[in-house]
C-alpha cells in the first residue's frame, strides 16, 4: 500500500512547510514537512536531570553548517517521499490487518511519521487494530497529543483529523 493523496494532504497540512531548519516543539532539528535532520538528536534527553552528568540535551545540539541554509522544494519533496516510504513499510509490518483500509493506513502513516514507529509498535493503537478493534484503535489516537511534555492544540487537531481519516 501507498499513502493516498488524502493522507499526504493531511500530513502536509499539519507538518507545515519550512524550507529552513527549525527546532520543533520536541527540540529536534527539522526541515520541510517534518523531516528530522539528525536521528541521533532523538535519543538525547529533553531536559537536564539533577545529579546526572548529561553532556547535551536536545535543544543544545547545534545545527551543522551544511544544513544551515534554505532547502529547495525539490529537496524537501524528495526527503518527504523517502521518509514516507519508511513509514509505509513500518505500518504494514506492525499492523498487517490494515491492508485494504486506505484511510486507516494513511492515518497510521501520519501518526507514525509524527511520533515514530517505535511508539506505534508499543501503542494501544497497534494492539487494538491488530485485534480488529478499529473503533478502539481510533480512540487511542487521543492519547498522543503532547510535545515537549505539554498538550499541544495543534496535536489535538491533528489527532482528530487522523481519527476521521482512520475511520473513513
Amino acid at each position: 500500500m501507498k499513502l493516498s493523496k488524502a493522507g499526504e494532504d493531511l500530513m502536509h497540512r499539519f507538518e507545515g512547510f519550512r524550507n529552513k531548519p527549525y527546532l520543533c516543539p520536541a527540540h529536534i532539528w527539522t526541515i520541510g514537512y517534518g523531516h528530522v535532520l539528525y536521528q541521533e538528536q532523538i535519543r538525547l534527553p529533553v531536559v537536564r536531570v539533577e545529579g546526572k552528568n548529561i553532556p547535551m540535551i536536545r535543544k543544545e545540539m547545534p545545527i551543522r553548517a551544511e544544513d544551515n541554509r534554505a532547502f529547495t522544494k525539490a529537496e524537501i519533496d524528495e526527503l518527504f517521499r523517502i521518509d514516507v516510504g519508511t513509514f509505509e513499510r513500518g505500518v504494514l509490518r506492525l499492523v498487517p490487518g490494515v491492508v485494504g483500509r486506505q484511510g486507516a493506513f494513511d492515518a497510521l502513516v501520519s501518526i507514525s511519521f509524527n511520533f515514530g514507529l517505535g511508539n506505534l509498535q508499543r501503542s494501544t493503537i497497534r494492539m487494538r487494530a491488530n485485534r480488529g478493534d478499529w473503533e478502539g484503535a481510533a480512540e487511542a489516537f487521543r492519547a498522543w497529543t503532547k510535545g515537549g511534555g505539554k498538550v499541544l492544540p495543534g496535536l489535538v487537531r491533528r489527532r482528530e483529523a487522523e481519527i476521521a481519516l482512520f475511520l473513513s
